[in-house]
């Protein structure tokens, strides 16, 4: 017979905060150093080697200029990063279901991806010009459909690795429970693509920042951060325009960081090296 007292809560360990706390700078330690040295460097090496500032400004220069014209320059990185997000969004939207489809049905599969490969070879700046064809320069459209080509082929290729990389063991082990090929997939294959998923989701979500910069040079808006760039650099205003790749660099490392975070709350699963 049970009792109706409440059963005694287990203290947390001791320091278990602070041991994950001094993991993560630990492991963010050495990246600090080597951005802080290289800051150091550059911003010495220009008056040492007499660089011309107008050419490569400081790294202080640079800072100074983005904060002084922080409003506008996020205003144009916001804009470029709808940009970017739209063609991530569905560039890896497109090769998910593709891929899904294609590992359903592998003769299809194997017909098909020398033709996607063959078109994740084709230059972007062959085919922003033709996007812009295709679509108003002035409108986003153009600019998410080079960010989505360049995001389709790592984020297909990757998954469709995973998809086929299952070991013979599981899937013996679900047949011997007689599932069907619905249960295999959905609770074999996906689980094992998730990690190559997410692999080629942090490839795409750099490439889509650089997809709409690049898309931004041959038309768009006058307020978008890769029209700006490029402005700016013809103008001989390169303080500016390294203050507008900083905004780039943040919008994209945040894209990254972003997925990173998705992947560690769905794969809570699968053991980290940095868990021991």
């Amino acid at each position: 017979m049970t009792s109706g007292a409440p059963a005694a809560v287990q203290p947390l360990p001791r320091g278990g905060l602070g041991r994950v706390v001094g993991r993560r700078l630990t492991n963010w330690a050495p990246a600090v150093v080597v951005l802080i040295a290289t800051l150091a460097i550059w911003q010495e090496a220009i008056d040492l080697f007499h660089v011309k500032k107008f050419l490569l400004p400081q790294p202080w220069t640079i800072a100074t200029t983005f904060w002084d014209e922080r409003r506008q320059l996020l205003t144009a990185g916001w804009l470029t990063f709808q940009e970017a997000f739209g063609g991530f969004a569905i560039g890896c939207g497109v090769a998910i279901l593709v891929a899904l489809a294609l590992a359903r049905w592998r003769r299809v599969g194997e017909a098909l991806m020398p033709y996607a490969i063959a078109a994740n070879a084709v230059p972007i700046i062959a085919f922003a010009p033709i996007a812009d064809a295709w679509f108003s320069p002035f409108s986003k459209s153009s600019k998410m459909a080079i960010a989505a080509v360049l995001c389709f082929f790592p984020v297909f290729v990757n998954l469709a690795r995973g998809l086929r990389s299952v070991r013979p063991t599981q899937l013996e082990l679900m047949r011997s429970y007689a599932a069907g090929d619905l249960t295999v997939f959905r609770r074999v294959r996906i689980p094992t693509a998730l990690p190559f998923l997410f692999t080629g989701l942090k490839v795409a979500s750099v490439l889509a920042m650089i997809g709409a910069i690049v898309a931004d040079f041959f038309g768009g808006a006058l307020t978008s951060l890769g029209a700006q760039i490029e402005s700016d650099a013809s103008q001989a205003q390169f303080e500016r325009a390294w203050s507008e790749i900083l905004v780039a660099c943040i919008l994209g490392i945040g894209l990254y960081l972003a997925v990173a975070l998705v992947e560690r709350l769905v794969t809570r699963w699968q053991p980290r090296e940095d868990s021991n």
